[in-house]
């Protein structure tokens, strides 16, 4: 008869065990990045009364007789499903949208790593990008090396020298791909058209270059078939060697950039030295480098051969654009882009990779070790840690700006509450029960 009573023990503690684990998932209902549990029971020992028989004879055979002995805890796990998405705008709040764990450390070595789905980042003084606990977030540097990730407001940028995109090696000037581009339209009705374009020295000091378009020549190839063609003149700063004419098609198109044309006869079409390359040059520049690069195709098309540069009835709009070349500046703000980038934004408008952040991935996550603070440790069983960027193999991208918010489902959670609050008050009848049974048992002696 003792046995109900013990059972019942059984009973009451692992349902006020699975009352502990529900009264800790709601209280974390609202904690950033938190992962519920979830327990099961499994009865602890039957003790057999009296083993199963086989069928002989005439007779059949018996099925094993048991008592159980109770309950224990079966499983106690962490379920890492996904929570729900919660909107900041705040630049340095970060969402794992998929697997992965940002990792962190608290070890000026980098070997005690921790991992955490809780992505509400800050900055301390030196511009370490850190936790709420203020362990520091690890990442990737330009050399994919293991780094905290760092915001370095005192990083400056170089002054770029205005040059080349690209130079054929060997020497292949039309091969070259310009560092400016002329984009936009000049009115075919336009005597003249200017604008000018910025190019930056070896210190970083700005030059100022005008682009002149003139006379407007239009001409046509003869034959059976003509086709009508038009000239501009243009002029690239002050120095006349700097001169070519851009050649339109009867649709405005800008066709190729030809040294001079003239036109004859029928106005006939005369090209000389089609598809000119002019290798601009600004010289003895005090203190820095002569400004060198090519004006050919690549100012007036795009990389897959579109004009940029048209010649219709619209307004003239034209405008010079610097591909490469800037001024010397400073680290004024930065971004976390989807792919784990920290981007760094200097004065001067140049734009640079800083660090990219780190995330692990599990073979098995429930497998991980919750050891608080929103943190958990590897295992014997979680498997070894799979680093990487976000976005690529089994890891999720980020979602900058956003929190993922408690994976904790308070309807289910109140369900479990309740059938949990059944089978306490079922055990503890159970106890009461039995102990009115002794009792009768006792009186049986008056």
């Amino acid at each position: 008869m003792m046995r109900s009573m013990y059972s019942a023990v059984s009973g009451l503690r692992v349902h006020q065990t699975k009352m502990d684990v529900i009264g800790n998932n709601i209280a974390n209902v609202n904690t950033v990045g938190f992962k519920a549990s979830k327990v099961t029971f499994q009865e602890v020992f039957s003790q057999v009364i009296k083993g199963a028989s086989s069928p002989q004879g005439g007779m059949g055979g018996t099925n094993p007789q048991q008592i159980g002995l109770g309950a224990s805890i079966a499983s106690m796990n962490v379920r890492h499903t996904q929570g729900a998405a919660q909107r900041t705008n705040y630049p340095l709040d970060v969402m794992i949208d998929g697997s992965g764990f940002f990792v962190v450390t608290d070890d000026v070595n980098l070997q005690n790593r921790y991992y955490t789905r809780a992505g509400a980042f800050t900055l301390d003084k030196q511009g370490n990008l850190i936790d709420p606990n203020g362990y520091k977030v690890l990442g990737y540097d330009e050399n994919n090396a293991i780094v905290p990730v760092q915001v370095n407001f005192s990083a400056t940028a170089t002054a770029t020298a205005t040059a080349n995109r690209y130079t054929a090696n060997p020497a292949n000037p039309a091969a070259d791909k310009s560092a400016i581009q002329l984009k936009g339209n000049i009115n075919f009705d336009d005597a003249e058209y200017a604008t000018t374009i910025d190019v930056f020295d070896s210190l970083g000091r700005v030059h100022t270059v005008s682009v002149t378009f003139t006379d407007n020549l239009v001409g046509n190839t003869g034959g059976t078939d003509p086709q009508v063609f038009s000239y501009r003149k243009v002029q690239f700063g002050e120095d006349p060697a700097n001169v070519a004419y851009v050649k339109f098609d009867a649709q405005g198109n800008y066709v190729g950039l030809v040294e001079s044309v003239a036109i004859g006869a029928n106005d006939l079409i005369a090209e000389t030295n089609p598809n000119i390359t002019i290798g601009f040059s600004l010289k003895n520049i005090p203190g820095a480098d002569d400004i060198t690069f090519t004006i050919n195709d690549s100012t007036f098309q795009d990389d897959n051969g579109n004009a940029l540069l048209t010649q219709f009835a619209g307004e003239s709009d034209a405008k010079g654009v610097l591909m490469v070349g800037n001024s010397a500046g400073v680290l004024d703000d930065f971004t976390i882009s989807d792919k784990g980038e920290v981007v760094g934004i200097f004065t001067n408008g140049e734009r640079k990779v800083l660090a990219t952040l780190m995330l692990a991935d599990f073979d098995n996550a429930p497998g991980l070790q919750k050891i608080g603070n929103n943190l958990f440790m590897d295992t014997i069983n979680s498997g070894t840690p799979k680093l990487g960027k976000p976005g690529s193999g089994s890891l999720g991208a980020l979602a900058p700006g956003t929190l993922e918010m408690s994976n904790v489902d308070l309807s289910e959670e109140f369900v479990d509450m309740i059938t949990t609050q059944r089978g306490f008050q079922a055990n503890s009848r159970m106890i009461t029960t039995t102990d009115e049974m002794l009792q009768e048992l006792v009186n049986l002696k008056r």
